[in-house]
């Protein structure tokens, strides 16, 4: 299956595309939409499309402007321009910046798959040209790599020859002159330990690094691929160290066997000091030795050791849930419960029972790991008599099941000091309060924190287990689903009040959360 992003500000242009192509049938999958090219590029940070469809002239940011800044940081996505006969001159600009395909309008959805179909295959032609073993250890034993290899080897352990560093790169070809530097090391591991499945995904990375801006790479031993990083602003230097280390990321990932554990060192000022950095992510990647899964490890991140909420380790659901759960969580939670209840008609005390025991199971759990004991902070929530209080009547369980989840998440809220937690926490505020409106994206959500996009997106899909778009679009669902229960306003009125900028878009997301219609759903209650 090949993701599919679609960036058009005609609504009409969109429904089309999204609704006239039956996505599954023909490989592909609709992967979202937008209707400029500002929201556009922060969902497609998240999302990581393999294929991008753009039209060419949109406000903000049009087509030719998005395509560029898509290209600069995820060189693998394929993207297909939308233009005018009139527009013909303008698009052939695209050639230059990358764009592989372009669509004529009008075009009917034939034209749109043929073109898909056209595009995958390049994607497929691509992906074997560039995991081709045999074409990654040619590049390795020529010469000239290796020599490079070994100067940059021989400067992130410390043992380069610094007083002719400069002639040194210069002769080399490598550009190294920069303001700020940082390491990172990425460990790639195949998890069933099959030797040509890690060998295939680091020739893949070792053939779209070669294109990456402000990023010196190589590889270290078999499996370890290290990155100098460089920026003129600590800001920059940000970006990209957590735009090369998502990258990795999901390069590695077209082969869901493999996995990618990236430590990152600290900030140096000197070319002089990058072994620091390099010696600073060697340790984090020797304390995560046992990691099996993808993961982005800051070195600013060990100062967060046992400092609450976001070293819980827990193989229990609940417990995970509840460490990011928000307010309007809380609902959505209770909902879940009364469905298993109505489900089981004539079962009400048995199933209320065991649900409301469960989740005073995991609220316990989840106080003892942010250091209190439920027993000394709410005594009456443990004895028998709360129970059988919670299974008198419907009204009596969801008044109660709602005020242990109250009172949790605020505990919880109480002892959040862990450096990360708190970012968590106001990036959840901040979309609680602003998810009706259809500005609110990555960047603006990351702009609230503090953080820049990239790192607040690795941040955020590690600790909360869910991307950032995810998660928004879960909140405004859930926010939809309490309208249609509460209110008699119409579906388009409640895709505004939910920050969709379209009631077709929201009826299509309604439907694949949820698996039925807002109509439907509205009916069945």
């Amino acid at each position: 299956m090949y993701s599919v992003f679609i960036v058009d500000d005609e609504p009409i242009v969109l429904e089309g595309i999204r609704t006239k192509i039956d996505w599954e049938a023909s490989g592909f999958t609709f992967a979202g939409e937008a209707g400029d090219g500002e929201i556009a590029l922060s969902m497609i940070h998240e999302i990581k499309p393999d294929i991008l469809i753009t039209d060419i002239k949109m406000p903000f940011m049009d087509g030719l402007e998005l395509a560029a800044a898509v290209k600069k940081n995820q060189p693998w996505i394929k993207i297909i321009i939308l233009t005018g006969h009139d527009e013909f001159e303008y698009a052939k600009k695209a050639i230059s910046i990358g764009v592989e395909e372009y669509l004529l309008k009008p075009f009917s959805a034939k034209d749109v798959l043929d073109t898909l179909q056209k595009t995958a295959l390049e994607i497929d032609r691509e992906r074997k040209q560039l995991s081709d073993i045999s074409q990654m250890k040619a590049e390795i034993k020529s010469q000239e790599k290796i020599i490079q290899k070994e100067f940059l080897v021989n400067l992130v352990h410390g043992s380069a020859d610094l007083d002719n560093i400069m002639q040194k790169c210069q002769e080399l070809g490598i550009q190294l002159v920069s303001r700020y530097y940082r390491i990172s090391i990425s460990r790639i591991q195949s998890k069933s330990e099959n030797l040509q499945n890690q060998q295939t995904a680091c020739s893949l990375l070792n053939s779209y690094s070669s294109s990456w801006e402000q990023v010196n790479s190589f590889f270290h031993h078999t499996n370890w691929f290290v990155c100098i990083c460089k920026g003129m602003t600590q800001t920059e230097l940000e970006e990209t160290v957590y735009r090369t280390a998502e990258a990795i990321e999901y390069i590695i990932g077209q082969n869901t066997d493999c996995t990618a554990l990236t430590a990152i060192g600290k900030t140096v000022e000197h070319l002089s000091s990058i072994s620091d950095s390099y010696v600073d992510a060697k340790k984090i990647m020797e304390k995560n030795e046992s990691t099996k899964e993808n993961r982005i490890v800051n070195s600013d991140d060990g100062q967060m050791e046992n400092t609450g909420l976001l070293d819980i380790k827990d193989n229990d659901p609940m417990v995970d849930r509840l460490k990011y759960a928000s307010k309007a969580d809380v609902s959505a939670i209770i909902e879940e419960s009364l469905k298993l209840i109505h489900d089981n008609p004539g079962q009400f005390n048995f199933f209320a029972s065991y649900l409301m025991a469960d989740m005073i199971f995991s609220v316990a759990k989840l106080v003892e790991n942010l250091g209190g004991n439920l027993k000394e902070i709410r005594p009456e929530i443990l004895q028998r008599s709360f129970v059988d209080e919670s299974v008198q009547n419907e009204n009596k369980f969801t008044h109660n099941l709602e005020s242990i989840l109250t009172f949790v998440l605020e505990y919880r809220d109480s002892k959040m000091s862990g450096k990360y937690g708190d970012v968590i926490l106001r990036a959840k505020k901040f979309i609680d309060e602003h998810y009706d409106d259809p500005n609110t994206t990555l960047t603006t959500v990351a702009n609230e924190v503090c953080l820049s996009p990239n790192h607040f997106s690795a941040v955020f899909s590690q600790e909360c287990k869910t991307t950032f778009i995810e998660y928004l679009t879960n909140v405004r669902i859930e926010n939809a689903k309490r309208l249609l229960r509460e209110t008699d306003m119409k579906g388009y009125d409640i895709a505004y009040d939910c920050g969709f900028s379209d009631p077709h878009y929201f009826s299509y997301i309604f439907k694949k959360n949820t698996g039925l219609s807002p109509r439907e759903y509205k009916g069945g209650l």
